[in-house]
Order: structure tokens, then sequence, then C-alpha cells
């Protein structure tokens, strides 16, 4: 072989092509060696069977890097809690037959599990084991596969993948594939030794407008303890300064808007709390203490009709609400109108005395209900279509039942209106409301009509504590957390006024829920009462002054 080779090189212009082959079998020699040059060892594995969960992750980035098929094996292993460690420092990998079947991880070779325990690993462990082998499925030819394997990766990037990454990249031919494989090379690109990298990295992160994005930006605009920069190269810094106040923009747009609706949600509460406060109150001037105990008496309907279809209707659990509505407001209205008929028409025209007895009133509901379902609170549950949300914005989700008595609260709205303006019974209320003493001069039965108008404000109460209900536990001091703030929603709106009363529930709810996140929900309640007075002692008969002869102008 020296021999043909000195010929060889004595051959003028043959030698440079005998070099230049030379050469290229060096290489393929070289490439075909290599799985067996870097093939794992029990050196690189002995790691996992101490202690030291630092030099754990090194072996498991030693195990992705190789990504061989023993490698592979045993990343399978390790997510499936499926590797042992002897006392020798071996790590075996245990068949899925269990018991003492097992196999050692470096050779392939049986082995006897004997005294083995299982390899234990930290959250972070099995996040990066969870990676690996999540990236490895980024070659998989099944396209599924792999979007499935980048949405895993995109919830927890690891810089370790970086090289798996690249190479699909590289490889990937679906366009919406490419466009999310660009964003995970990103997460993991951004501290690249080279500038450029980063920056582009920088600039893909900050496109994809994902507010949690902001943490991995954060960092790379953030100051040493020396007073330098984290990130030396200021095109970087500005690119992902950029982006931070792109998604801080995003960030305050919708805690506005998730403001704007926990405003509405709890006005849509107050609201149905309130809408037969406004009846009763505008109509027969009780100050009823007891309406509380009508959202109450509603909700505990509500629970008693849940209740009765698990047990009778099984199958038809779902559709419960659309029976506990008529069964809340029945409940609620018979209350009402005994409590007019038996205590309240003995006692009109004397404020004092009926708010001091209907005060009485509510604390012997009260106890009737703690001797009738218990003193604890009990619970409603959600049908099924109206658990979860729907996300409108990124960190903003609309939950289901919220939305469910936003609507139903203006439906019930509308009943009302209806009800009162184009109704026989809804004349004769707004004639007795606005001037008693001419409306029974033309034969209206005022107290006929004073118990039926009593009847229908209980009976929307009730129809509130089904909705109630359903965002909360039941108990049977329920109704005391809305009374004060069903009298402002009407005093605010303007007695007797329905519409005042919409627009008053609406914007208590939205002004408190916007001074909440300043000085919290005793002190925002504190400011919408001062507000309240403030409002009252400027315009004493509310937003909607009740028109008619005897009223006051």
């Amino acid at each position: 072989m020296a021999f043909s080779f000195s010929r060889l090189a004595r051959r003028g212009s043959s030698a440079a092509r005998f070099f230049s082959v030379a050469a290229a079998f060096a290489m393929l020699t070289s490439l075909l060696a290599a799985p067996h040059a870097f093939a794992l060892t029990t050196a690189d594995v002995a790691p996992l069977a101490g202690d030291d969960f630092d030099a754990k992750s090194a072996a498991i980035d030693k195990l992705i890097a190789m990504h061989d098929a023993p490698s592979l094996a045993l990343l399978k292993a390790l997510s499936e809690d499926n590797a042992l460690a002897t006392d020798a420092g071996a790590v075996l990998i245990q068949s899925a037959e269990g018991g003492d079947t097992a196999r050692d991880a470096v050779t392939g070779k049986p082995a006897a599990a004997g005294d083995a325990q299982p390899i234990t690993l930290n959250n972070l462990l099995r996040s990066k084991v969870a990676g690996a082998l999540s990236g490895l499925q980024l070659a998989s030819p099944d396209l599924d596969t792999r979007r499935a394997a980048i949405a895993a990766l995109l919830k927890s990037p690891d810089i370790a993948m970086k090289p798996m990454i690249d190479a699909a990249r590289a490889k990937e031919t679906d366009p919406a594939l490419k466009r999310r494989l660009d964003v995970l090379w990103a997460m993991t690109a951004l501290h690249d030794p080279d500038a450029a990298k980063r920056l582009e990295a920088v600039q893909l992160v900050a496109a994809r407008h994902d507010l949690e994005m902001n943490e991995l930006l954060r960092p790379i605009v953030a100051k040493k303890p020396d007073g330098s920069f984290v990130e030396a190269d200021p095109r970087v810094r500005a690119a992902a300064q950029q982006g931070i106040d792109a998604l801080d923009t995003i960030q305050r747009r919708s805690e506005i808007a998730g403001t704007l609706f926990a405003g509405l949600s709890l006005g849509s509460v107050l609201l149905l709390a309130a809408l037969g406060l406004a009846i009763t109150y505008g109509l027969i001037g009780v100050i009823n203490m007891a309406h509380g105990e009508f959202l109450m008496i509603g909700a505990y309907a509500t629970y008693v009709v849940q209740n009765l279809m698990q047990h009778y209707a099984p199958g038809a659990f779902d559709w419960y609400p659309l029976l506990a509505i008529p069964a809340s407001f029945a409940a609620a209205a018979a209350v009402g109108i005994v409590l007019e008929r038996l205590v309240l028409k003995h006692l009109y025209g004397r404020p004092l005395e009926t708010l001091l007895t209907t005060f009485g009133v509510s604390l012997i509901l009260i106890q009737a209900t703690r001797m009738m379902f218990g003193a604890q609170n009990v619970q409603v549950v959600n049908p099924s279509w109206m658990s979860g949300g729907v996300t409108v914005m990124q960190n903003l989700i609309l939950p289901y039942n919220r939305l469910a008595i936003l609507a139903f609260s203006l439906i019930v709205v509308g009943i009302a209106w209806t009800v009162l303006t184009k109704t026989r019974l809804g004349l004769f209320v707004r004639a007795v409301t606005q001037n008693r003493r001419m409306a029974a001069c033309v034969g209206v039965k005022t107290a006929r009509v004073d118990s039926y108008a009593f009847a229908f404000g209980a009976g929307i109460a009730g129809l509130g504590g089904c909705a109630l209900s359903q965002i909360g536990n039941v108990g049977p001091d329920l109704g005391q957390s809305y009374i004060i703030d069903s009298f402002m929603a009407v005093v605010l709106g303007g007695v007797g006024q329905l519409a005042g009363t919409v627009l008053g529930g609406f914007g208590l709810g939205l002004v408190s829920k916007a001074i909440e996140p300043f000085w919290g929900a005793v002190l925002a309640k504190i400011a919408v009462l001062v507000l309240i007075v403030l409002f009252i002692q400027k315009r004493p008969q509310g937003m909607f002054a009740l028109k008619g002869r005897s009223a006051e102008a």
C-alpha cells in the first residue's frame, strides 16, 4: 500500500486527485464511525443514579444531544418512570411487564432488577424529558404528530431543544407549522451567541403578541448590578423594548375590557336584585328590608329543583334551569303576597314601623331557612352548557354563567317593561304609582294592585336568586349581601323608574369594579356610597324624576 502511494505521489497532476479522494474517504469513514465514537456509555448515564439534580440535568442534555436509539429508549423510560438505578450506579430500563425483568440502558442486555430503585426526577427535569420527547417528534412524517409536538414545546421551551428545532425548521413544508416553528426557534435563540440571531429571535417573539412572551423579553432589557445591560447589542435591546411596549398595551386593553365585563356582570346581579324593589318601593313606598330574602328564596327554590331533577330525571339534568326559573318566581311571589296581605297592608303610610317590621320578617325568614335546609351553604351545580367560558382576548375569559346571567337580566328587564307598559295590570300599577287617590276615584282597586305588584316585585327578586345560585353557593344569609346595594341602585336611578333602576344597577357595578383595583372592595363600596350621597344632594329625585300630578317637582 505504501508502494502504491509513492507511485501515485510521483504522478504530477494525479497526486491532487488522489489526495482529494483520500480526504473524501477519510471524511466518510469518520461519519460512519461517529455513532460508535459517541455511543452512549455507562459514564454518560451514571449521574442519573445519583442525587445531584444538576448532574442529572447534564446527563439528560447529553441524551438529547445524542438522540440515538439507546438514548431515546432511556428518555422514554424516564418519562414513564420505568428507569431504575442499582446500588452500583448502573441504569436499567424496566420492561413493560414489570417485576424483575429489565435490561441495561447502555448495552441493552437483560439484567436483573433486584433491589434497583426508580430514578427520581424533579418537575424541572420531567419537563425537560417531556420536551425532549416532543422535540424528537418534530421529525415525524405525520402532520398531526408534529403539530402536537410543537404545541407541547411552545408551552415549555428548552434551549437544549434548539438543534432539533433548527433541523425541523429547515425541513418543515407546512406553512402554518413553519410559522409556529419560527416562534419556537425564536424562544430558544434569545440567548444565542450571534447577535443577528438574537435580534431575529426578539423580532419573532414580539411579532407574536403573546402576553406570556413578556417574561422572555424583560430580561433582555434588564441591567446587571454594576449598571450595564444584560444584552450588549443596542439593536436587540431596542427591539425587545418595542415588543414589551406592545405587549403592555395589549395587557392594558385586556384589563380595561375585563373591568368593564366585571362591572356589567355585577350590575346585572344588582339589577335583578333591585328591579323588584323598584316596583314595590316606587308603588307602595314600603322600605322592605326583607327584600333580600326573596333572593334567598329564589336561590333555594333553584336548589330544590336541581335535587329533584337529579333524583327523578338525571338524563335531563342540564335543563333544570328551565324549571327552576318559574319555580323561583312562584316561590318568592307566594311569600311576597302572604307578607303583603298579612303584615304590610296594615302599615302603609308608616315608614318607620314598616322598616322595623320587615327587618324582623327578614330574620324570621333566615331562621326558617336554617331550620329547613341547615345553616351550611348548599351548592347549586351549573349545567354543562353554563360551564367554562369563551376566550375573547389572551388573558380575558368570559365565563358562560356570567354571560348567561347578563342576558337573563336583560330578558327580565324586558319582561318587566312589557308587563308595566303593555298590560292592564301595568296600567293600574303606573296609575297608582303616580296618584293613588285619583286612581281609586276612577275605580282602580288599589289594595289589590298593591298585592299583585308586591308579588310581582318579589317574584322578580326570586329570579335574581335563581341567577345568583349559578355563580356562588347558596346560604341563608345570601340576600343580606345585596339589600343595601339594591336600595342604592333604586335611589340613584329614581324611585319607581324602571330605566333609572337599569342605569343605576349597571352604573354601580361599573363604578365599583373600576375603583376596586386601586382601593380594594371595601373602600370602593364606601367611595360609591359617598358618590351617591353627593349625587342625591344635587338631584334628590335620582337620575329619572317621577312624573305625575302628585309627584314632587
